[in-house]
């Protein structure tokens, strides 16, 4: 699966010429012009790296980090015309991975890109990636490929949904509470809010085809959690 970036910039064109330019080098790509936007689509998508401007027009961009640190540690990289130490040292204190003033080159930016998905790698993939697939009666995840069929018609799902299935996978059979996917798929930040997560699994359940009255795969646990059936 391609890795997904996230550009957070208030220009219209500068969001233009780096998704295309991040685009050209084989990564997905969303991009937002202002903080909400970024918070909300950094929770519900869940991108690989967050490519964020400071001087947004509904929040300053230290307030984004800061925000965002609460509940995820996706990393940032700040690009930014403010180039005194003094900013830079608050974003990178505020949680930022990396720090580049405009005007920057797009090489670089890539490089720093490069970088970080190296570090994440190392970091992430042994952590889910323990088995290469699983077959559970006519779904079937590829966790090699990040590909999922259910009926042999292969579904396409958001990375957080895909997350959940395979954790729900890898503990096939027991129940997992609203905490602990929570703290394992978004660091822990609805483990007092479930709508979120309600949102997530009734998708997911949507796009196996599931009858909510009596779901074939994943089963309910009423004031607790979930479990994926066991066969």
């Amino acid at each position: 699966m391609e890795p997904l970036i996230l550009i957070v910039d208030d220009e219209k064109s500068i969001r233009s010429f780096l998704r295309v330019s991040i685009e050209m080098q084989g990564y997905k790509c969303m991009d937002v012009s202002d903080g909400s936007s970024a918070l909300m689509l950094a929770v519900s998508q869940n991108p690989d790296i967050v490519v964020l401007d400071l001087g947004l027009p509904d929040m300053d961009g230290v307030d984004v980090i800061k925000k965002l640190r609460k509940v995820s540690q996706i990393p940032i990289i700040i690009i930014s015309a403010r180039g005194h130490d003094r900013e830079k040292i608050e974003a990178l204190d505020a949680g930022a991975d990396d720090y580049l003033t405009k005007p920057f080159s797009v090489p670089e930016l890539l490089a720093r890109i490069r970088v970080i998905l190296r570090h994440k790698s190392y970091a992430v993939i042994p952590d889910i990636e323990v088995n290469s697939s699983f077959k559970i009666k006519d779904l079937i995840i590829d966790t090699d490929k990040h590909r999922v069929w259910i009926n042999e018609q292969e579904i396409r799902l958001t990375p957080n949904e895909y997350k959940v299935l395979v954790l729900l996978a890898r503990n096939q059979g027991k129940v997992l509470t609203h905490k602990y996917i929570a703290e394992n798929i978004w660091g822990g930040m609805l483990s007092s809010d479930t709508k979120s997560l309600r949102v997530c699994m009734g998708n997911l359940r949507r796009k196996l085809g599931e009858d909510p009255s009596q779901p074939e795969y994943i089963i309910t646990e009423i004031g607790v959690g979930y479990r994926l059936v066991d066969e």
